[in-house]
């Protein structure tokens, strides 16, 4: 296992951990930042399952943007976008249904850029820490669209 490897593991089980506090402190109607809790139906399980991400605004629209490879929330967020099913975003009391489109590959650049340019540095960092990206820099995640799901939030 390689050093990179074992840091982005790393990285991933900080996050996990976090994420949990966050979920929790969503569910009782704090919110902070630009987290909110997604769920969508499991492709597999058919299950509600619940997960807090970042709602970028980005291109006048807004996003949610892949940070880690193989993500469970991207594979159901596909499954959901494919079959037009209604997702529910939450931040803290408030709920609100969307439906999520992918964004294809060609028009993800641009997003991506702007994601770095307006997110902190850490962010460009993470894609980096976790294999997605060559470097930290607008060009070099924006390279890396074909490995970087972006979905559109529609707003119902």
């Amino acid at each position: 296992m390689t050093q990179q490897t074992r840091k982005a593991q790393s990285y991933r089980r900080t996050v996990n951990r976090i994420n949990k506090v966050i979920a929790g402190l969503q569910r009782l109607g704090i919110a902070f930042g630009p987290t909110q809790l997604l769920t969508v139906t499991g492709r597999r399980s058919g299950q509600p399952r619940t997960f807090p991400l970042a709602v970028l605004s980005l291109a006048g629209g807004r996003y949610l943007v892949q940070a880690f490879p193989n993500a469970a929330w991207v594979a159901n967020a596909r499954a959901a976008a494919q079959a037009a099913e209604v997702v529910t975003l939450t931040r803290g009391r408030r709920r609100s249904t969307a439906r999520l489109v992918e964004v294809p590959v060609p028009e993800r650049g641009p997003l991506l850029r702007e994601v770095v340019r307006t997110q902190p540095a850490s962010a460009a960092q993470r894609y980096v820490t976790n294999g997605l990206a060559e470097a930290p820099t607008a060009d070099a995640v924006a390279a890396a669209a074909d490995r970087i799901a972006v979905f559109r939030i529609e707003q119902l």
